[in-house]
Parts: C-alpha cells; sequence; structure tokens
C-alpha cells in the first residue's frame, strides 16, 4: 500500500513520536501542572475510536482528528497567548499521547480498517494473530 512509512524513516517518525512524548511531558512538568489531570486526559483521545461503531471510513476520519498535532498545537498557541491557561496543558497532555502512540507504531489511519496505518499494517490487519 502506498502511504506507509518503511525501513529507516519508520524508525525516525516513531523516534520522533518519542521524542514528542518526552518533550510535552517535561514542559507539562515546567507548568506545574497535576499529575492526576495528566493520567485522567491521557488516553481521551483514544475515544475517538468510536467512530469505528459508524464505519472504518467515519472511524479513520475521527481517530485522525484526534491524533493530528495541529489540534493540540492550537491549544498550545491559545493557552500560550494567556486567554486560557487550561488550554497550554491539555495540550501539551494531548501531544504527548500522540508522541506516545506513534512511538508505539499507532499512526494515522487508512479508511481500510483501524489495523492500517501511515506507519504499517498491524498484526491482524495483515492476516496474522
Amino acid at each position: 500500500m502506498n502511504g506507509i512509512v518503511s525501513g529507516w524513516p519508520r524508525v525516525l517518525v516513531r523516534s520522533e513520536g518519542f521524542a514528542v512524548l518526552v518533550a510535552a511531558s517535561m514542559a507539562y512538568a515546567w507548568q506545574g501542572g497535576s499529575w492526576w489531570l495528566f493520567a485522567a486526559l491521557f488516553f481521551v483521545p483514544d475515544l475517538s475510536m468510536i467512530g469505528y461503531v459508524a464505519g472504518s471510513k467515519p472511524g479513520a476520519v475521527l481517530y485522525n482528528l484526534a491524533h493530528w498535532y495541529v489540534l493540540p498545537l492550537a491549544c498550545l498557541v491559545w493557552g500560550g497567548s494567556g486567554h486560557a491557561p487550561q488550554a497550554l496543558q491539555i495540550g501539551l497532555i494531548w501531544a504527548a499521547h500522540i508522541g506516545f502512540d506513534r512511538s508505539l507504531g499507532y499512526g494515522l489511519k487508512y479508511p481500510e480498517g483501524f489495523g492500517v496505518s501511515h506507519l504499517g499494517r498491524m498484526a491482524k490487519a495483515n492476516g496474522s494473530a
């Protein structure tokens, strides 16, 4: 399938995800955010998987919106401008989550199914268990 990162670039993308996880978590700590809030919100973007109830295409769209760096970046800009300080912390948690997912190999989804992403196919999508 075209559009799937493999080889050395895949290692770089996954390493980049880990770097975002670490940097966002460190920035969150520097901001003095509550680690209870961090833990409570860390997996909230994964609620977007509920979109798969409506089918693979709407599921991929909703999942990708929740796992696209632009939205947490918007929170960071809004929060950093002083308009909503909580938005800064939410943006950092959100970016950390996306970095975590990318470091584990969970990428942006294709409409063929949850197991097909820009970082490759998951085991079940390959037909193996």
